[in-house]
């Protein structure tokens, strides 16, 4: 964002390993898992940055990322012509022989950017999550508040609040009087006790501001060197911190259902339900919103082909796609083979995945090059499913990359 605005240098922080994500994250890291048939994870973010004009992105990378760099590198080429960019960077142990220890010390290591961009401001997002955002009304909130450190927070239900870190605002409802990490059992809002404000991991930073935190952070032995569990703190302390609001942010095409939209799908469970919000005859996050796009690469595929009395309802099919039985309330990615006589219920099938003959899926999440032979079953036998495959702890069955089904 420049032309005669401020500078802007974007940073997302995509190194994440993705545990409570697993299977899908045994072979990539969480940004470049598949998403609603087509995308990735990082995409969410990455359209929302470039819709906003903000269109010098480095995208900081660690934990098994080949599949990360190659989706980044072959889909998100920006104009040369007019400086524009999106690269992935890898941890290069710039500051000594140790890979990142946190996420304030990936982009600790990584200043070199900024000091070769030398941009008034700093966005520092998350890799992923879902949602729209047009992050150009965070950063003129952030301008005119003068503030160290802008964090946009969303109201969550306050029993979720060990999952995110939490937000006190001050008396002002702009200024943040705590950052608490993961609390157990943190206050709720005046005037709405049982829920807190949550932080989405995306942040406005004056570059002065957060270089000088960045450099008090590496001093501090005890830190933890993470944007939420140090950098947050600190600057909320000096009271350089500022809170936006999430839900008072709008953008062009959004429905009254998917306003405010955010999903942190850091778990199977999540991930399978955000998906379900996809598919639902009004959906929570509307994909087809062509005002504000996520943007992807899917490849050269032709159309998705139904035949054999094969049919889909209640779904989305991916180009590609050969459909010969019976799919419902299911996504589908590029290159997925339904056989005659087989069932797909309620399931996310990720690339390539083959349903044989008479197979019935439900409730599984199925990722690439998956082979379901004729007449098995996922997702009706629970306890064979337990002995066989990942399951969640609301019952989603999860099978890895090429995972062998008896």
């Amino acid at each position: 964002m420049r032309r005669g605005g401020p500078s802007v240098l974007g940073i997302v922080l995509a190194g994440g390993e993705g545990k409570r994500l697993m299977p899908l994250t045994a072979d990539r890291a969480k940004p470049a898992v598949t998403f609603g048939g087509t995308y990735r994870l990082v995409d969410f973010v990455l359209s929302n940055l470039v819709n906003g004009d903000i269109k010098r992105i480095c995208v900081l990378t660690q934990y098994k990322s080949h599949s990360l760099d190659r989706h980044i590198t072959t889909t998100w080429r920006m104009s040369s012509l007019l400086g524009n960019y999106v690269t992935p960077v890898p941890a290069q142990q710039r500051l000594g022989p140790h890979w990142y220890l946190g996420s304030a010390d990936a982009i600790l290591q990584s200043l070199n950017l900024v000091y070769d961009e030398r941009p008034d401001y700093v966005a520092v997002f998350g890799a992923d999550h879902v949602y729209r955002m047009d992050p150009r009304q965070m950063l003129a909130q952030h301008i005119e508040s003068g503030a160290g450190v802008t964090v946009a927070g969303i109201r969550v239900p306050r029993s979720e609040s060990s999952a995110f870190g939490v937000i006190t605002p001050g008396s002002d409802g702009r200024s943040v009087d705590r950052f608490l990490e993961k609390p157990t059992d943190p206050p709720g809002l005046d005037g709405d006790p049982q829920r807190v404000f949550a932080s989405m991991g995306n942040y406005f930073f004056t570059t002065k501001a957060l270089v000088e935190a960045l450099h008090r952070d590496a001093e501090d032995e005890n830190s933890v060197h993470d944007m939420g569990g140090s950098i947050l703190p600190q600057l909320t302390e000096r009271g350089e911190a500022c809170l936006y609001d999430f839900s008072s942010n709008h953008v062009p095409g959004e429905t009254s259902r998917d306003q405010g939209y955010w999903r942190d799908v850091g778990t199977l469970d999540a991930y399978y339900e955000a998906h379900m919000d996809l598919i639902a005859e009004r959906p929570a996050f509307n994909l087809y919103n062509r005002q504000w796009p996520v943007y992807t690469h899917s490849g050269q595929l032709s159309p998705a082909r139904f035949n054999a009395g094969g049919m889909a309802s209640e779904s989305i099919i991916s180009a590609g796609c050969l459909i010969r039985g019976q799919v419902t309330r299911s996504v589908l990615s590029p290159g997925v083979v339904v056989d005659p006589g087989a069932v797909v219920q309620g399931s996310v099938l990720h690339d390539n995945v083959h349903i044989g003959r008479g197979a019935v899926v439900r409730g599984a999440v199925l990722d690439k090059n998956v082979e379901v032979p004729p007449g098995a079953t996922i997702g009706v036998n629970p306890e064979r499913d337990a002995e066989l495959y990942t399951v969640s702890k609301d019952g989603v069955i999860a099978l890895g990359k090429g995972q062998l089904v008896p």
